[in-house]
């Protein structure tokens, strides 16, 4: 029995997790795993009840589990909160405590969403990658970090740090998984003015040595930036920092059409996983049974891969999601301009109807 731990979180967590579920339930009863699951707080919802962002014991939990599964943390009622007890505060502390270092963020486009994206169909057509993101350091881990009045001004700092561990463990799993794809590494820096980021390089190329089969190119943050938007299609595996990573990945599901679509997973050395989808909370759209799903849905194809060793269930998933967007099925996000949508309910019924089909 493999026991998972659902965090719903705050905003359309709730909804998208549930849909999630539901398709966890119904792929493990078809492909023979024997799943049980558990419920706890994080982001507003525990500072809500509990006074904190993460509590112990649901920390407790996510290590007695095989898997997390997360759907959003934060929105505009704890903005004004300080810094250090916000609700992200308790995303941050669950990937640190877990030892979750590598942070897997594919993008593809489905081929009935092409035209979804805002670049033109000949720069979008068979988009294919996946950002490697270092996730336990850098910039927003960092020390010395806060605010201080200096000769009376106010002043504020934060400290990028990376060692040469930290960068050589993110580099093999970005590697790794360029071996099983198509044998390229993209790594992004900005060693022309960082300290940190000559580091990097030079600990990413002693690295690379040990994978004659796979090949290592180097890209400044700023072009990559650009190159991501000019020609998307030529990158396989990219590689780089929590900071660069952030940004970077999130651009790059821009691209595909919709942060709806796009789900995450963050691994590390102790088996444990957190899946979750890349989207927000979305407090706008929360309650109102419009969230897209299919991000969250995805997440969970990527624990069936990661934490359950199913890679048949988890690609019995991904068919389920492709086949129902080839129906023309759209939630809001996805619809063109005058074109019908339905609802984060409706679309997770749809997805186990494909399921139940295959």
């Amino acid at each position: 029995m493999a026991n998972l731990l659902v965090l719903p979180g705050d905003g359309i967590g709730p909804e998208v997790t549930t849909q999630a579920r539901r398709v966890l339930e119904a792929v493990a009863s078809r492909h023979g795993l024997e799943l049980s699951f558990e419920e706890d707080l994080i982001g507003g919802s525990s500072i809500d009840a509990r006074g904190t962002p993460l509590a112990d014991e649901a920390l407790e939990r996510a290590r007695g589990s095989r898997g997390v599964l997360l759907g959003a943390v934060g929105g505009p009622k704890w903005d004004a909160m300080p810094v250090d007890v916000r609700p992200e505060k308790g995303l941050l502390r669950l990937r640190k405590e877990l030892g979750l270092f590598a942070n897997l963020r594919p993008a593809a486009v489905f081929p009935a969403l092409v035209g979804a994206s805002t670049l033109r169909r000949e720069v979008v057509e068979g988009i294919d990658l996946l950002v490697v993101r270092e996730l336990t350091g850098g910039i927003y881990f960092g020390e010395p970090r806060g605010e201080a009045l200096v000769d009376g001004r106010r002043e504020a700092r934060n400290t990028m740090v990376y060692d040469e561990v930290e960068i050589a463990r993110i580099a093999r799993v970005a590697f790794e998984a360029a071996r099983r794809r198509r044998q390229l590494v993209t790594s992004v820096h900005k060693a022309n003015v960082l300290e940190v980021s000559q580091l990097w390089t030079t600990v990413v190329e002693e690295v690379a040595k040990e994978y004659d089969d796979v090949r290592l190119e180097h890209q400044l943050v700023d072009s990559m930036a650009m190159l991501l938007l000019k020609e998307p299609r030529r990158y396989d595996v990219v590689v780089t920092g929590n900071l660069f990573g952030d940004i970077l990945s999130d651009e790059a599901a821009m691209i595909t059409g919709s942060l709806g679509m796009l789900p995450s997973a963050s691994l590390g050395e102790g088996g444990i996983g957190l899946y979750e989808p890349v989207h927000g909370s979305a407090p706008d759209i929360a309650g109102r049974d419009a969230a897209n799903p299919l991000a969250a849905i995805l997440s969970a194809a990527m624990l069936l891969e990661h934490s359950l060793d199913a890679p048949e269930a988890a690609n019995a998933v991904r068919t389920a999601v492709a086949g129902v967007l080839d129906t023309g099925a759209r939630t809001a996000d996805l619809a063109a301009a005058g074109e019908s949508s339905i609802g984060c309910c409706e679309m997770g019924d749809r997805v186990l109807a494909k399921l139940a089909a295959a």
